[in-house]
């Protein structure tokens, strides 16, 4: 998989790295148990930080996408994705709202940023069924 960052993105880099390795996960592209890279070998791949490789991993382990293990590294969850929650749809809707007040605002109407978002789900889900 390869890993695109935006250093000059005011989204934070572990929060670029996390969400690239979900699409991953959620494209297929990175399957359950597959092995990632160490926090070290990923930070000098990248030339970032450490503790930014750290950061993502250990917030995605928080999250139920990854599994950290002292003798086997750093894996894909092997037992499948963390499931929905209500903490996780209020988390949702809390990071959707921002973006649809502001397609609004654009007079974007509803049938575009619906259009957007089941575009932007085939692309990724269509990873999936590829890589399956």
């Amino acid at each position: 998989m390869i890993i695109r960052l935006d250093m000059q993105s005011d989204l934070p880099i572990y929060t670029q790295l996390m969400n690239q390795i979900i699409e991953g996960i959620a494209s297929g592209e990175l399957k359950p148990g597959e092995d990632l890279p160490s926090v070290r070998s990923l930070a000098s791949d990248i030339g970032v930080n450490l503790h930014t490789i750290n950061k993502a991993y250990t917030l995605l382990k928080q999250e139920g996408f990854i599994q950290i293990h002292r003798q086997k590294g750093v894996v894909v969850n092997p037992d499948g994705m963390p499931g929905i929650t209500p903490e996780y749809e209020q988390k949702q809707a809390e990071q959707f709202r921002p973006m649809i007040a502001e397609a609004i605002c654009r007079s974007m109407d509803k049938e575009r940023l619906l259009q957007i978002v089941e575009s932007l789900y085939e692309d990724i889900s269509h990873g999936e069924k590829e890589n399956a």
